[in-house]
């Protein structure tokens, strides 16, 4: 019998435990035994669809979803779908609607970090710390003439900067796609 058919059988068991019948002789366990008892009888259930998922898995009990997943990728079909958005839009906006066009299930999502990281080398972007010691990301010459800016914005604590991107610096980020994921 190999592993895989005595988790089926373990699971038949355990399901037939939980359900008050003897695994044994298929009769029905008297209701004042301990295996009746309802938080024992949840207990088998959970055990039972964990082995469910295991015997799904191929009886692999190690499953590391997030290990199999494959570094993020677009497809020239998939750069095609992307639609600029018509007014200025932050990095966070950009990498959300471009991690929408892959399978997340497959692929690993694209960070806005690695975006940034790469105008920075690219010196679209610099770092800037302020009076108070706390440094943000601000568009150079070169980003203002990509079409990267800074709007001001109102939120519950008051105004604040965001660094915006128009349809053209947009499509400069989904045109160098390649290049950004595959820096270091």
């Amino acid at each position: 019998m190999t592993e895989l058919e005595k988790m089926q059988h373990a699971k038949m068991y355990i399901d037939k435990l939980a359900n008050g019948i003897n695994p044994i002789d298929d009769t029905m366990i008297p209701e004042d035994d301990t295996l009746n008892n309802v938080r024992l009888s949840r207990c088998l259930f959970y055990v039972s669809d964990i082995l469910r998922q295991v015997i799904q898995n191929g009886g692999n009990i190690n499953s590391d979803k997030k290990a199999q997943k494959i570094p993020f990728y677009l497809t020239l079909e998939q750069r095609s779908q992307y639609v600029p958005a018509n007014t200025p839009i932050s990095v966070s906006e950009i990498t959300r609607s471009l991690n929408s066009l892959v399978d997340l299930n497959r692929y690993k999502k694209l960070n806005y970090s690695k975006i940034t990281d790469w105008l920075i080398r690219l010196g679209a972007l610099e770092i800037q710390t302020d009076f108070a010691g706390k440094s943000k990301k601000v568009p150079t010459t070169r980003g203002a003439e990509l079409g990267i800016n800074v709007e001001k914005r109102s939120g519950m604590t008051g105004e604040y900067d965001v660094v915006v991107y128009n349809r053209d610096a947009q499509q400069f980020i989904v045109d160098n796609i390649d290049a950004i994921i595959l820096q270091n």
